[in-house]
């Protein structure tokens, strides 16, 4: 009788193992796209900064792009 209890119980126990095994899960994950963001090789830069005898300055930056497009900023500061 104790032999048949501990047969029983080993195969209670194996197929116990085998349902955990069973719920094993592998979640694959794909990750986004990767962009490459291609830059100007050159871009032209200058700056001029003006002090007036007042306690004024002025600052003025001009930039100019491989594509030819320009933007100019002028500030003005006065104490």
């Amino acid at each position: 009788m104790r032999r048949s209890l501990l047969a029983a119980g080993a195969v209670l126990t194996l197929l116990g193992v085998s349902n955990v095994q069973a719920q094993t899960t592998v979640i694959e994950r794909e990750g986004p796209d990767r962009v490459v963001v291609d830059r100007p090789a050159a871009e032209s830069k200058s700056v001029t900064v003006r002090e007036h005898g007042d306690g004024c300055v002025s600052k003025t930056v001009k930039k100019e792009n491989a594509d030819g497009d320009r933007t100019t900023v002028h500030k003005e500061t006065c104490d």
